[in-house]
């Protein structure tokens, strides 16, 4: 491809509108351009990383044994309502309406489809096992769409779907997708660190992410520095401190003025947070449309509650906080809340971490006053005691019991999921065994975000000069710059001939053609970062040269020009072989 007539232009300005360093190289070099809050075109620079992460994808799934399909985007409502997720995704869901008023959806995931095709075509034990996937777009009405092409309200995924007779053949099917993401992320030239996850949306009996570390990652994880423990912040679990065995203290209430924080209170009477109990109140939401249930959550004053894990505890409702106007119509006292000598119907649901604590400041339900040496069992009680809390850093490994928990910043690249028989019971479908009994079939699923690898692998390359893609997924192998194009014959005709050579020996070019000055000639070869450089010069020619630049390396050789499409091919082959 000759610039001179690739279609996008470089910017020397930093887009107004890019919030990460990587999405503000992706817009100036020419790589996608924003139509609206969330929504992208990819120009011919971006197509062609797109293409190439899709055709990694692609060939490590067929050579999982996977099949390729493409369902539909636009789906009924109909299937949604179904499987109980026309509620549960809420506003996420794109919604309208045909001509006929047929409700439908623009497909965020595909699920339900995929299960209702099953049950068109798998009658029998000896159908299975099967793994579909698709290279689709997805469309998600994302509230806050950020971070270029993280999240954002139209984008393509891959989703693959296992079907099994049993939880065995799915442990089989998904290991086996958990070793093809694994491949699929060092072929892109992008490190991941596998987490126990929340399933979320999507539900079942368990799920792994596959993490990209970065501070620009809006999810948080932990990792132990002993064991290879590793969770979302939304799953991590953590050992709780045991002070069982200290003496309960005599409960006395105390007078606490303007101690509506924890820090408040702690400062006022000398003590660490961790000597006091927390109460969040919220209101619970059944999915199904039930009444609300007010839910006091209880925790230890130094973590916070994890509404993820409060909400799976209660069954995966939609939680709210309360205002204070709320508090008080329930006889609450804002800031002064407790489980001690509770008058109101809140259900009480207290985190592990006050179980087994001894004599804690907690809220005295009037204002201004606390209780001094509260404890668990004696003058409080719950209905549900589970893990509520957010771990914190530090915290001890459940795992191995020693390791100490970090916390870091990361993006989600791909999440795969033990659905079990969620989908397959909603949507009735079953096949015959061996022994002509009905059984339900059991399910995986598998997810891969396209524009998520090609956002990560654009920030994993960036130094201050521009992008450095990994050579598998890179726009071109090399930039060919040419000194002085529009001026000298010698170096046109040479600059030609090479471009020709490199492209029928099967090297990808970017020849830069436009004749422009040596400086923005070179600063556009380093901002799109394609991972070799090569320079056609009137020096060079004359000492019979081609110049040489490893984008990588930052390492210039001067290559005979007669021995110049082979070193390249030797080079892309090392860069290839380094991945």
């Amino acid at each position: 491809m000759r610039m001179s007539q690739l279609f996008g232009k470089t910017l020397r300005e930093q887009p107004s509108d890019a919030d990460t360093e990587s999405h503000a190289l992706l817009i100036r070099a020419g790589f996608v351009s924003q139509l609206m809050s969330g929504v992208y075109s990819f120009l011919p620079l971006g197509n062609r990383v797109r293409l190439k992460i899709e055709n990694i994808i692609r060939n490590e799934m067929d050579s999982a044994g996977a099949q390729e399909i493409l369902m539909p985007a636009l789906q009924p409502l109909q299937l949604w309502d179904q499987s109980g997720r026309s509620a549960t995704m809420g506003e996420v869901l794109f919604q309208l309406t045909d001509r006929r008023s047929r409700a439908l959806v623009l497909g965020p995931t595909h699920e339900e489809v995929v299960t209702d095709l099953l049950g068109k075509f798998i009658f029998s034990y000896r159908d299975l096992p099967l793994t579909l996937y698709q290279i689709q777009t997805k469309f998600r009405d994302e509230a806050r769409p950020r971070g270029g092409l993280v999240r954002v309200k139209e984008f393509t995924m891959k989703d693959a779907y296992s079907f099994d007779l049993t939880d065995d053949d799915l442990s089989t099917s998904y290991q086996t997708m958990f070793d093809s993401y694994e491949k699929i992320f060092s072929r892109c030239g992008v490190p991941v660190v596998p987490v126990d996850a929340d399933s979320g949306a999507i539900g079942g009996k368990g799920s792994q992410e596959f993490i990209f570390l970065s501070e620009n990652g809006e999810d948080t994880i932990a990792q132990c520095d002993n064991c290879s423990y590793a969770a979302n912040l939304e799953k991590a679990e953590f050992l709780r401190e045991n002070f069982s065995e200290e003496p309960m203290l005599g409960l006395e209430k105390i007078e606490t003025p303007n101690s509506t924080t924890i820090a408040e209170l702690s400062a006022s009477l000398g003590i660490e947070n961790r000597q006091t109990a927390k109460a969040v109140m919220y209101m619970a939401i059944p999915h199904n449309g039930g009444s609300e249930i007010p839910i006091l959550s209880i925790v230890r004053g130094d973590l916070e509650i994890s509404e993820v894990k409060l909400s799976n505890v209660l069954g995966g409702v939609n939680l709210r906080p309360l205002g204070e106007d709320e508090l008080l119509s329930l006889g609450l006292t804002p800031g002064f809340m407790s489980a001690v000598q509770l008058e109101s119907l809140a259900q009480v649901v207290a985190d592990e971490s006050v179980i087994t604590a001894r004599n804690l400041v907690a809220g005295g339900n009037q204002k201004d006053w606390h209780y001094k040496n509260s404890n668990y069992g004696r003058d409080w009680e719950a209905s549900i005691t589970a893990d509520i809390a957010e771990v914190i850093a530090g915290a001890r490994c459940r795992c191995c019991s020693s390791g100490e928990l970090s916390l870091s910043r990361g993006v989600e690249m791909g999440h795969i999921f033990r659905v079990g028989q969620r989908y397959s019971d909603a949507l009735g479908v079953v096949v015959q065994d061996s022994t002509g009994n009905s059984i339900t079939p059991t399910m995986g699923c598998y997810g891969i975000g396209v524009g998520r690898i090609f956002a990560a692998a654009s920030e994993v390359g960036i130094n201050e000069n521009g992008l450095r893609w990994p050579i598998s997924i890179a726009p071109y192998h090399c930039s060919l710059v040419a000194l002085g194009f529009d001026k000298d014959e010698s170096i046109r005709e040479d600059a030609e001939l090479l471009y020709r050579e490199l492209t029928e020996a099967g090297v990808e070019v970017l020849f830069d053609d436009r004749g422009l000055r040596p400086g923005v000639m070179f600063n556009d070869a380093d901002l799109i970062g394609n991972p070799i450089r090569l320079t056609v010069s009137t020096r060079n020619q004359k000492e019979g040269m081609v110049e040489v630049s490893n984008r990588y390396s930052d390492e210039i050789s001067h290559v005979a020009r007669d021995s110049t499409v082979n070193h390249i091919k030797e080079e892309i082959k090392v860069l290839f072989d380094a991945l």
